[in-house]
């Protein structure tokens, strides 16, 4: 990147005389740049960091390389990114013994083990060691049962040899995988994902029932419209605006000081609409937007009524959302729907405080890894939980609250976990497995968000059908102990990389254009033909 475009002429030399056939090349061009490429090690590098690290789009690549004179196109910046993973996960194998000694010097490591997928596209499962908080193997599989996982956690295993213990999410497949392979490991769930499937069983039914029914009456469009036709009146006269904002933070409701009514109704609806974004960050069942959104829409029919000026204001948009908010209040299906999720919503957020994660009010998000509370102390407040419903002769009788007791007794003894006290060689070394996978829940998740940022749409099917399996490893590119580990003294990734085989790296690149290739070109060419059928009919004729 120094230098920019330049052409490099190499001259070969081997020996005449004693029949060596050794040809001899340049040590210094092997160092910038692999053999038959025409991108060195350091443009490799900088697209790889700026695409996964700093989350640059194409387009804002190109226009970086493009101020320091090297040209490229957005298709090679794509490769050059395939390319960064290709070699990132040849060096993390090759350092496997070197992590796998690393970890035993701490007593081992806690294997835990997550994975997402979209829609119909493969599963991207990784495993992580939740004490150096290193990423360890990824997989991606056709879905998630016990066939499809065997084989990776048999490849852990004989990696990294045993875990000191396994935390993972209640699914069937991960659950019957790890018991063939680690049966005699102390398996834990983690409280995020035992919490959020019980609120998905709990409540989710009456979720979607709001949700579906709130669609219906197409009121966050209509408020949307409202705003969008106040908006420019607030502008035009922000006097109206200014007199609500000092009577709200005087608290003065006198009549000679009460702001107008259009500002006070434009205020309301951004209060109303402001439902979708309420919440902790966690996602459905921890934060409820549809419900919340249906009780705030109860409030805004309320106060409108209260404070409508006489005669009524004569907008017809403002008319409309009057009469729909009475349609939607009088709902029958809505009104006793939300009330039972409400019901439900207190039962599960006192589960919540019982298990001290996830708590209502903290603004952490995944960042959440409960509260530093010794794990007996959480198992009390989760047994008084218990007690209480089963307590409950109205709770006790749901059906669904049955069902989270059913719960609850099913894997309460991976629910607390011990801490455990290792030997290592510098003496006895007590370990306390993790509460949660949010490590690997934020790495997703910030998958996500790198994706919408690059491209304005959130799903993530095509990019889980096209990623190399080894993506989330570079999560451990910001681990500065990981980083010295796989550098092995050189003073950064491109000296290192240079030392990789570039027939290792092609025939690594070979392999991952075949898994990712859905339907082989030459297929794909003649099966577009409309008279494809009609064509191999003559074939085999």
């Amino acid at each position: 990147m120094d230098i920019g475009e330049w052409h490099a002429k190499e001259i070969l030399y081997y020996c005449d005389g004693c029949g060596d056939p050794t040809i001899h090349s340049s040590e210094e061009l092997q160092t910038l740049a692999p053999p038959r490429c025409k991108f060195g090690y350091d443009i490799l590098v900088e697209v790889g960091t700026a695409w996964f690290l700093r989350r640059r789009s194409e387009t804002s690549i190109q226009e970086e390389l493009a101020r320091k004179h090297i040209r490229i196109s957005k298709s090679e910046i794509e490769y050059l990114a395939q390319k960064f993973i290709i070699y990132l996960a040849v060096v993390h194998r090759e350092n496997g013994s070197k992590i796998k000694e690393d970890m035993a010097l701490r007593g081992g490591y806690i294997l835990q083990l997550d994975g997402t997928c979209e829609g119909e596209s493969p599963h991207l499962m990784s495993v992580l060691d939740g004490l150096s908080e290193i990423v360890l193997d990824n997989v991606k599989i056709p879905s998630e049962n016990a066939e499809q996982i065997i084989p990776f956690l048999s490849r852990i295993k004989e990696t990294y040899g045993l875990p000191q213990a396994l935390v993972s999410d209640m699914g069937k497949g991960i659950g019957l995988a790890i018991q063939k392979v680690f049966p005699l490991v102390p398996a834990f769930l983690c409280h995020f994902h035992f919490l959020r499937d019980l609120g998905n069983d709990l409540f989710g039914i009456e979720n979607d029932i709001i949700r579906t029914h709130l669609k219906k009456y197409g009121l966050q469009s209509l408020l949307g419209k409202l705003v969008k036709e106040l908006k420019p009146i607030m502008k035009a006269d922000p006097t109206g605006i200014d007199s609500l904002v000092t009577c709200i933070e005087s608290q003065n409701g006198d009549e000679e000081t009460a702001p107008e009514f259009l500002p006070a109704v434009y205020a309301l609806i951004l209060w109303g609409l402001g439902a979708k974004h309420q919440g902790d960050g966690l996602g459905f069942p921890f934060d409820r937007p549809h419900l919340v959104f249906y009780q705030r829409l109860a409030i805004l029919r309320s106060t409108f009524t209260k404070i409508q000026p006489a005669p009524p204001i004569d907008r017809p948009l403002y008319q409309q959302l009057i009469c729909t908010l009475q349609k939607v209040m009088d709902d029958p299906i809505l009104h006793y729907t939300a009330s039972q999720m409400q019901q439900k919503v207190l039962v599960f957020d006192r589960l919540r405080r019982a298990m001290r994660i996830t708590l209502p009010g903290k603004k952490q998000g995944l960042n959440d890894e409960g509260e530093d509370t010794d794990i007996r102390t959480i198992e009390k407040g989760v047994t008084e939980f218990r007690e209480w419903l089963c307590g409950d002769p109205t709770l006790s009788a749901d059906a669904d609250v049955q069902k989270m007791i059913a719960q609850l007794d099913k894997y309460w003894e991976k629910l607390f976990a011990d801490p455990i006290v290792v030997d290592t060689p510098n003496g006895k070394v007590t370990i306390q497995p993790q509460r949660t996978n949010n490590l690997l829940e934020r790495f997703f998740r910030n998958l996500k968000h790198s994706h919408c940022k690059k491209t304005g749409t959130s799903s993530m099917k095509k990019v889980l059908t096209t990623m190399l399996p080894d993506t989330p490893l570079v999560k451990n590119l910001e681990n500065r102990h990981y980083m010295e580990m796989i550098l092995k003294g050189r003073a950064s990734l491109e000296e290192r990389f240079a030392e990789i085989d570039s027939n290792t790296i092609r025939e690594e690149m070979k392999k991952a254009k075949i898994q990712n290739e859905g339907i082989p070109r030459k297929l794909k060419k003649i099966i577009t033909k409309h008279d494809f059928p009609g064509i191999l009919m003559k074939c085999f004729s």
